[in-house]
């Protein structure tokens, strides 16, 4: 089952970069893309298969809740972000999860104390546009073919697959390339009740660069983005990187 495989194993298991970045490869691609790629992509920079994160931040679970993670994303496979928080003063541990195209959450009291357990379709569904908004600190799978990328009155879009489904990731960008804000309609149930399609995303307040990689190192996301509600009653994740490993 996914939920056995931890963020080491899969990092373990994640193939070595074969290529690198040409900045030719973009010759095509709409301005801003062009921008956005040459801006995240170093020339000669492996085009990474992999990446492994670490990062601390808060978390809104009712109140506004510390915590500290591990994310590691592997283009093919999916993801795990797993982090330890406090709840009422009892340490909670688990992750959120994507792998071979099954989503999962799994949190603990203590890690050992089951405190919450999803999957099924929906949490499969909701998994998969967040991978789709976090390939930003992978980006080379947004250099990638499959990506099919569109820029119309001033919006630019990447249409990136995820476990074979495609779906649309819209990137906003400085005349530099970089990133500022990301967004979609993601699978979910924020508020509660039952899952439907919702405005999701996030600001990009900071960037560091990591092995030729230029990333986001600060973000603020939350659900209803881009509308007043995001900054009411949506966001409800910030965090900052403190190290990003590419393979």
């Amino acid at each position: 089952m996914p939920t056995r495989i931890s963020p080491d194993d899969l990092w373990r298991e994640a193939p070595p970069a074969t290529d690198r970045f040409d900045p030719a490869a973009l010759a095509g691609l709409p301005a801003a893309a062009q921008r956005l790629l040459g801006h995240a992509l170093a020339p000669g920079a492996p085009l990474s298969r992999a990446v492994r994160l670490e990062m601390s931040g808060t978390i809104r679970l009712g109140d506004w809740r510390p915590f500290e993670a591990e994310q590691v994303i592997v283009r093919g496979r999916g993801l795990i972000w797993a982090a330890r928080l406090r709840m009422g003063g009892l340490p909670i541990r688990g992750s959120d999860r994507l792998l071979d195209g099954e989503g999962a959450m799994r949190w603990a009291l203590f890690g050992l104390i089951p405190f919450l357990r999803a999957g099924g379709p929906d949490i499969t569904r909701s998994a998969r546009g967040r991978l789709r908004a976090e390939t930003i600190w992978l980006p080379s799978a947004l250099a990638d073919p499959a990506v099919a990328w569109t820029e119309t009155h001033g919006r630019l879009t990447a249409q990136v697959p995820v476990d074979g489904e495609p779906g649309d990731l819209e990137l906003a960008t400085d005349a530099g390339g970089r990133l500022r804000e990301v967004r979609l309609a993601r699978w979910g149930n924020p508020g509660g009740g039952a899952f439907r399609e919702a405005p999701f995303g996030g600001v990009m307040e900071a960037e560091g660069t990591f092995q030729g990689l230029t990333i986001p190192t600060c973000v603020r996301v939350g659900w209803w983005f881009g509308t007043e509600r995001f900054e009411r009653e949506g966001e409800f994740f910030r965090a900052e990187l403190h190290r990003a490993e590419f393979r």
